[in-house]
């Protein structure tokens, strides 16, 4: 994952110095020269395959944009200069690239050499498919053609002889998107996908890559165009570096202006307890948010039955952006998030022109050569309130819900993390129409979007940051 944004900001450098079409070519053979030795893939060739796929990714290209192998990545970045408007146009934001995911594994039990090779054979009694045989020591083997993968050789085994071996991307899917194909490359069905991205870091073959539209803003900038920052509150928990600074530094990326996307989430507060409060009244039983779209993809996609009780609230980007319209003019405006189906959602919301990670937004930063110390410090114009600004982590919009209702009886139900578990119980909720409380604040994420899957700082240490800046709100 980390590789891939050393790459973008190889890219961007080379874009700030106009050396892009000159210089793209030759980075292959750099990274990768004749006599090195290939790290974890076959051969160099395979390793300098994965490197153009990743580069095209980066400038908004999917494998499925490729005419010609033999087209160099000069051809590529041409097309991408010429292009007008948003880079890739396939409704999915996440993709496979199969040459970097041709070395995962392709079983799921495996027979370890801790087989004692006992006379009991509960593993064999108890295959449905007798896919288990012995060998002339008496020690098991699984016939892959015949395993159906249903774990309970794994189970009845006592010496924990059979092991496990999980797909990542498919063992971190919480919806089961993702599977191989005939080759034996994994594939995300984009009408199950709810781009949560957790794919994104659970793939150890960096693999899969998100809807990259780094470039195309720049281009923006370039022409001319204002374009508009709006940043997400998990700002607070990226960087290490004091916020002005970090605002200061999309200043000097060419942005015309940058709006702190909590101050659309005052709108989101106001808009959502209003609907609350007028949804309990009428007698509906409970309410979930809105904010997270992985969540309200979750909805539509797996569980239609809670749909009826999703709040129609608009998200915090919608009205940052609807805002920054209405001020700014013909402008194109840039959503900063450390979340990969904002992405999504940006496509869908006309008043979204472009959507960033922060990651990418790090590489951008790395590749302009731009030291966050060093620069001018900006403030927006815009300020909000701290709960405004708590809406990145668990618990934050309930409650500033609650807050703005002033009703401290108010029982809610905070659901961080979107994992086959939660996603059960919500199932739960939607089949009978009871919940332990009111209001039910789901976010993908574990310890909310501070932890999303593009993030620049994770777990504990983002968690412990957030809490600190918020502090100063």
């Amino acid at each position: 994952m980390f590789i891939r944004y050393r790459l973008l900001t190889e890219l961007v450098s080379m874009w700030k110095n106009d050396e892009l079409l000159e210089k793209i070519d030759y980075m292959l053979y750099e990274m990768y020269p004749r006599n090195r030795k290939p790290k974890g893939r076959c051969c160099i060739h395979k390793e300098r395959a994965v490197v153009k796929y990743k580069t095209m990714a980066m400038m908004g290209f999917t494998m499925k944009d490729e005419v010609c192998e033999m087209d160099p990545l000069s051809k590529y970045a041409k097309r991408m200069l010429e292009r007008d408007g948003a880079s890739i146009q396939d409704k999915n934001v996440l993709h496979v690239m199969d040459e970097a995911c041709s070395s995962c594994v392709k079983i799921n039990y495996e027979v370890s050499n801790l087989c004692r090779g006992c006379v009991a054979r509960p593993c064999y009694t108890n295959c449905p498919k007798d896919a288990i045989t012995y060998d002339k020591d008496g020690k098991a083997h699984i016939d892959h053609e015949k395993c159906i993968s249903c774990g309970k050789c794994h189970q009845v085994c006592p010496y924990h002889a059979i092991i496990y071996m999980p797909v990542p991307c498919e063992e971190a899917c919480p919806v089961k998107a993702i599977s191989k194909d005939e080759y034996g490359v994994e594939h995300i069905d984009p009408e199950k996908c709810i781009y949560c991205g957790k794919c994104l870091n659970a793939c150890p073959f960096g693999a899969i890559f998100d809807k990259c539209e780094v470039f195309d803003v720049l281009k923006e900038m370039k022409s001319g165009n204002k374009v508009i920052a709006m940043v997400a509150p998990a700002v607070l928990a990226q960087f290490g570096k004091p916020l002005e600074q970090v605002y200061g530094s999309l200043k000097a990326i060419g942005f015309h202006d940058v709006v702190e996307v909590a101050y659309g989430a005052e709108e989101t507060i106001r808009r959502e307890a209003e609907e609350l409060k007028e949804k309990i009244e009428e007698g509906q039983p409970f309410m979930t948010t809105s904010c997270c779209p992985a969540y309200v993809n979750l909805t539509k996609k797996h569980i239609p039955e809670i749909v009826k009780y999703v709040s129609s609230t608009g998200s915090p980007m919608h009205y940052t952006a609807k805002y920054s319209k209405e001020k700014f003019g013909n402008c194109k405006t840039v959503f900063i998030a450390p979340c990969a189906s904002k992405k999504a959602e940006g496509a869908a919301d006309a008043n979204v022109d472009y959507v960033w990670t922060f990651r990418e937004l790090d590489a951008v930063i790395k590749g302009y050569g731009i030291d966050i110390e060093s620069t001018m410090p900006y403030t927006p114009a815009e300020s909000a309130c701290r709960d405004a600004h708590n809406f990145a982590k668990t618990t934050g919009v309930f409650t500033a819900v609650k807050n703005h209702l002033g009703d401290e009886s108010l029982e809610g139900v905070v659901i961080a993390d979107l994992n086959k578990k939660n996603i059960a119980m919500l199932k739960g909720y939607a089949k009978t129409g009871k919940c332990p409380g009111k209001l039910v604040e789901v976010m993908s994420c574990p310890g909310g979007c501070i932890t999303g899957p593009c993030a620049c700082s994770q777990g504990g240490e983002a968690t412990r940051r957030f809490e600190a800046e918020v502090k100063k709100k």
